[in-house]
């Protein structure tokens, strides 16, 4: 071995010039990969990415085709040589469509409904699942069953029944009938959630529990101070599942509520497409009401895009900020199977 290549060996790669590095780099490469073992891993690697790259693609693939269409003029549309690159971003699609939902008036209204049923759902849910994975009590795996069941059932058989109770009780074309049953571990997919904190309270261990209990915790304080913590991350995933489902929720809420003050902002989803679809002198009609010019400004599909996109903002920002934490509650919570 010659003086040069000794030097090279005993030198770290920082500290090589930058034709050495790369020489030294390649050396490397081939030792790792230009082998029949190190090739059948380089090709094994090569296909994963391809396919995971292919499946990001097939799940990005609307939400791309909505951002680009949102952003679109009239002419890009009707033009066949545009398809992802628009000629010019037009934003006023977006203020266009939030004028058209009234966005302003009615996401409070979805905001509200959504945090205070949310909350009931984690806080109920986590203390029933507790219960359930800690105490025997007569009855228990009965109750279980009428749980898992009360997740299978589809909410379109209960809503005549429901629909009666709360006609009694005079909660109609209130929000009541959605955030009510929250606090009480039914509302919606509150089984699930029941589910959830259940099998991740199994997985804790008994000894925190019986140390809280000798240093004079009783059962309500053991759960709130010592176990409710621990369930950081799975109180993470019923979060983001209920955020998903009550807010994309246009069934429920069809049924109870009557009055147009009271509705919420994705069902009016809907006004876009109809105006969208609308005559031309019906379209330039809602235009001036809307105080926007003739010509440019025009009720087209890029409209109805940058409605959804508005509706579906929300949901993905906060699944952006809680990804790490949904996919560890996911792999605690038994979920998988595991």
């Amino acid at each position: 071995m010659s003086a040069s290549t000794e030097s090279l060996q005993l030198k770290k790669p920082a500290e090589l010039p930058t034709d050495n590095k790369f020489k030294l780099r390649m050396r490397l490469f081939a030792r790792r990969y230009l082998t029949e073992t190190g090739i059948k891993k380089l090709l094994l690697r090569i296909v994963m990415y391809l396919l995971v790259c292919g499946l990001a693609f097939v799940f990005l693939y609307p939400f791309l085709y909505m951002i680009v269409k949102s952003l679109m003029t009239n002419s890009d549309l009707i033009s066949s040589s545009v398809a992802w690159l628009p000629t010019e971003l037009k934003f006023e699609n977006y203020a266009i469509a939030l004028d058209l939902m009234k966005g302003k008036v009615f996401a409070k209204n979805s905001v509200l409904v959504t945090v205070v049923a949310c909350i009931g759902h984690v806080f109920s849910c986590s203390f029933i699942g507790y219960g359930f994975a800690r105490y025997n009590f007569p009855g228990k795996k009965l109750l279980f069953v009428f749980v898992i069941l009360a997740f299978i059932v589809p909410t379109q058989t209960l809503i005549i029944p429901s629909y009666l109770t709360y006609s009694r009780f005079g909660w109609l074309n209130t929000y009541l009938p959605l955030t009510v049953p929250a606090f009480f571990g039914f509302g919606l997919r509150g089984a699930l959630y029941v589910f959830l904190f259940r099998q991740f309270f199994l997985t804790v261990p008994r000894s925190l529990e019986e140390a809280a209990r000798i240093d004079g915790c009783g059962f309500f304080r053991t759960y709130w101070k010592i176990v409710f913590p621990l369930a950081r991350a799975t109180i993470v995933v019923a979060l983001v599942l209920a955020v998903v489902w009550h807010w994309n929720d246009s069934y429920e809420p069809g049924i109870y509520i009557t009055s147009p003050a009271k509705q919420f902002l994705p069902p009016r989803i809907r006004l876009i497409v109809e105006a969208a679809n609308a005559l031309p002198d019906q379209q330039q009609e809602m235009l001036r009401q809307l105080g926007l010019e003739e010509g440019e400004d025009t009720l087209n599909d890029a409209v109805v895009m940058a409605g959804a996109a508005i509706i579906s903002a929300p949901v993905l920002l906060f699944f952006a900020f809680a990804q790490r934490q949904f996919m560890q509650g996911i792999e605690r919570s038994g979920i998988t199977g595991e």
